[in-house]
């Protein structure tokens, strides 16, 4: 498995479980740009965001369930259940990296559909 992936997850899994500062300091990259509209994009922005939903609606689960890496970029497809939640929400984070650090992060959240529209449409179903 390449440092990056491996830096990817690992970021992911200290951070899902409080330890915000240890991911930080161990992943993110000089010039760190967030693109989610619903945050500032720069470091310090999320890194205060994530240490607040740490303290204030800590992870009872978080499990990585894909992860692909092509190039600089990586790919990380993940559940997490926050405690006292009724279901999971499935979150992809893509990451670019320069010098195995991270240095740009987009990230999408879904929570479970109570309804499909496609019959065919199943997160179990494999190619």
């Amino acid at each position: 498995m390449t440092d990056i992936k491996m830096a990817a997850m690992e970021f992911l899994r200290l951070a899902a479980f409080g330890k915000v500062d240890q991911a930080y300091d161990a992943h993110v990259g000089p010039g760190f740009v967030h693109h989610n509209p619903y945050f500032h994009g720069d470091r310090e922005s999320l890194r205060a965001a994530m240490a607040e939903a740490a303290r204030t609606t800590p992870n009872e689960v978080f499990e990585i369930q894909h992860v692909v890496c092509e190039g600089d970029f990586v790919a990380v497809h993940s559940r997490l259940r926050k405690k006292g939640a009724a279901g999971d929400v499935a979150v992809i984070h893509f990451f670019r990296f320069e010098e195995e650090k991270i240095v740009e992060l987009w990230d999408v959240g879904q929570r479970p559909l109570t309804r499909r529209m496609s019959a065919g449409c199943s997160s179990s179903r494999r190619r």
